[in-house]
């Protein structure tokens, strides 16, 4: 390689880099053949998903439906006997003063559907007493029900929230007398066989179709008063809270995962 007298002082600098005396052989393309044998490496060819039907304003094929607006049967009054609540227009009205009521059936990790829908405000409550209920997981573990429509209370307390354990990203209520839905992803807690806590549960929420809980972790479960614990149990009912207000739920479902 001949070089002009003006590169060589750059050359000798490390200012320029000489070309190489013999050129690297580019490597070859892969042929298609090869491309789609490179690409099958990471297929995985089964199990096939199972096929569920999806019917546009109904419930998956594979869910339990707990409420349908007929009858409560598949629920119980937590203290025993029938659930006392009522069912009108293919509502259930929380039965004031009855208690709380909770399915029949035990259930761990699931996807929980539930409409909800709080009173007017005729009555001039605020804060917590305005539209107070509450949807638990395995009997322990509250989203709060409240109606939160321009209604200061405090921020773990409000609508979507865990109660008093995580406050909702967003406030995503409607106003009073509309008609609102959850919808909860929930993975139990697992316990070893001394009761040891193995892995905590963690709650995702969606409200009104917006994300208010985000695979939140639950340090226990819910209390009114005092810090939550965990306490080893196993699959349990979901339950519905009677908080002494006309608070109203419809299209229940769930589906165990």
């Amino acid at each position: 390689m001949t070089l002009t007298p003006k590169l060589t002082p750059l050359i000798a600098a490390g200012l320029l880099l000489a070309a190489p005396a013999f050129a690297q052989e580019a490597a070859p393309e892969p042929t298609q053949e090869e491309r789609q044998a490179q690409s099958r490496v990471t297929e995985v060819q089964g199990p096939e998903p199972r096929l569920v039907q999806t019917p546009e304003g109904q419930p998956p094929s594979d869910a339990t439906v707990l409420f349908d607006g007929s009858s409560l049967e598949g629920w119980e009054s937590v203290d025993g006997g029938d659930a006392a609540w009522t069912i009108e227009d293919g509502a259930l009205h929380v039965g004031r003063g009855t208690g709380d009521i909770r399915t029949t059936e035990n259930f761990c990790d699931v996807q929980l559907h539930v409409e909800w829908r709080s009173p007017p405000n005729d009555e001039g409550h605020d804060s917590q007493d305005r539209g107070n209920s509450g949807v638990f997981l395995q009997e322990r573990y509250e989203v709060q029900v409240l109606d939160s429509h321009e209604n200061p209370t405090y921020a773990n307390g409000q609508a979507g929230s865990i109660y008093k354990q995580h406050l909702p990203l967003v406030n995503a209520s409607r106003e009073p007398g509309e008609w609102q839905s959850y919808d909860i992803i929930f993975q139990a807690p697992v316990f070893a066989d001394d009761g040891a806590l193995r892995r905590p549960a963690h709650l995702t929420v969606l409200h009104n179709g917006v994300v208010v809980q985000n695979h939140a972790q639950l340090q226990g479960a819910t209390e009114w008063i005092g810090y939550p614990s965990y306490e080893a149990h196993d699959c349990a009912p979901i339950r519905l809270q009677d908080h002494d207000a006309d608070v109203s739920f419809r299209n229940i479902w769930v589906r165990p995962m």
